[in-house]
């Protein structure tokens, strides 16, 4: 059984409260914060910057779980290592060469995570799992939050955690977009066991219960 790990997406957070509704889902149970950088290039819209993750360090002792979805990802990484990110994930989409990014990125002293789109296949980043800490599977076009979970992506869930599992590393399996109470038992029983969950946290009458829900399922569940 993993332990599930629950990673609040910052997007669905109230803007004008933003600092409360960190504080509120770290209370709440988030053993992350997931932070997405979007840059208008790389995906269709833009987001937050190095100094938001720096602003919000000093208030949070959750694991900063910043999402590069830009197409530069290199070039802005020591800023956001430098900000606080504990975990920095680029997507394989956008570097050339995923072994050197990740080297870049232990060298930052934090750790490496590497995500891939709906479509490209999981075969494509085989060789580079040993390289990194964290792979992270977006189940929904990458862009904007509250999107629908795309079912089809648990058939690339498993079949990461298989190769994974093959290993003798410990690797996190990530998963982005449109999950909440309601469907988490999708991906959580096909591999996943780090749950990035933007509005049905946030936006929960209760998150601490939304949370606790997430956290209840294994991979015994289905």
């Amino acid at each position: 059984m993993r332990k599930i790990i629950i990673s609040p997406s910052i997007l669905a957070a109230d803007i004008m409260a933003l600092g409360r509704d960190v504080i509120s889902s770290e209370k709440a149970g988030a053993q992350y914060l997931h932070i997405d950088i979007m840059d208008g290039h790389f995906v269709p819209n833009l987001s937050y910057g190095p100094d938001v993750v720096k602003a919000l360090r000093p208030i949070s002792n959750q694991v900063f779980d910043v999402h590069l979805m830009i197409s530069d990802p290199l070039f802005y990484a020591e800023s956001f290592a430098k900000a606080g990110a504990d975990i920095i994930t680029v997507h394989y989409e956008a570097i050339d060469n995923p072994i050197e990014v990740a080297k870049k990125l232990h060298s930052l002293g934090v750790k490496a995570g590497l995500s891939i789109k709906p479509k490209t296949p999981a075969e494509e980043i085989f060789e580079y799992l040993p390289y990194f800490d964290l792979i992270l599977v977006m189940t929904v076009e990458p862009g904007f939050g509250g999107q629908s979970y795309i079912e089809e992506m648990n058939d690339k869930i498993a079949v990461l955690r298989a190769e994974i599992d093959k290993l003798d590393k410990e690797i996190d399996l990530e998963v982005d977009g449109g999950i909440g109470p309601k469907n988490v038992a999708m991906p959580i029983s096909a591999g996943a066991n780090v749950i990035v969950s933007g509005s049905a946290v946030f936006k929960a009458e209760n998150p601490a219960q939304a949370i606790a829900d997430m956290k209840a399922f294994n991979n015994n569940v289905l």
